[in-house]
């Protein structure tokens, strides 16, 4: 939302002088009260003021949507990324199926003997193999696994903008966080839609949405 000149003048009586009435603050702009009503009604329902009857404006603390931006576009993968869930090549499709649940996770990361990232098993991918299949603890996740390099995956250092586009991009629901040895990517944690979701609503907390 765009605030106005006159809002942005309303905004800073508040903030500097609240609690402050209607009429007070339309003096301090030499206008009458009835023609600051609408902004002050656009004010308080937006959430910038806080009106309590018989008292006045109160400023909420709430930031211009430039101030938001910055702090969404500061936030990092690494500072709300989640412990990674990890198995090797080898595991069979019954104890992955074992390991997710007991996790609780959506997606597993498969890693090789050098522990570099060579694949991601998702619920799908487990289901599909189930059905109609008998011998899931005979086969090894390696077969039905999404191999590298057709895995999306993230750094620390990438916004979770970023890490919430790539997932809207593949219609994926977590990503690993990796670094990169050079040899091979190293996992050392997952993003998730429940993280990014997590975050964004803490800044609501904060009293800066």
């Amino acid at each position: 939302m765009e605030l106005n000149r006159r809002q942005m003048d309303i905004l800073e009586i508040v903030k500097e002088n609240g609690p402050i009435t209607g009429e007070q603050i339309a003096v301090r702009l030499n206008l009458v009260r009835a023609t600051i009503r609408p902004d002050l009604a656009i004010l308080t329902m937006a959430g910038y003021l806080d009106a309590r009857p018989r008292v006045g404006y109160f400023y909420s603390g709430k930031k211009p949507v430039q101030s938001v931006t910055d702090n969404m576009n500061a936030m990092k993968v690494g500072d709300f990324q989640s412990i990674p869930v990890v198995v090797a090549e080898h595991l069979s499709v019954y104890d992955a199926i074992c390991h997710m649940f007991l996790e609780d996770v959506g997606s597993l990361f498969v890693v090789d003997q050098s522990s570099y990232l060579t694949g991601v098993l998702s619920r799908k991918d487990l289901l599909r193999t189930t059905l109609g299949n008998n011998e899931i603890d005979k086969i090894p996740v390696h077969v039905i696994m999404t191999r590298m390099p057709n895995i999306t995956h993230c750094t620390k250092q990438d916004t979770l903008i970023e890490a919430a586009q790539k997932m809207m991009d593949k219609q994926i629901d977590s990503l690993p966080v990796v670094n990169d040895k050079g040899e091979g990517l190293e996992v050392v944690g997952r993003i998730t839609k429940t993280n990014i979701t997590a975050a964004f609503l803490s800044l609501a907390d904060d009293h800066e949405l």
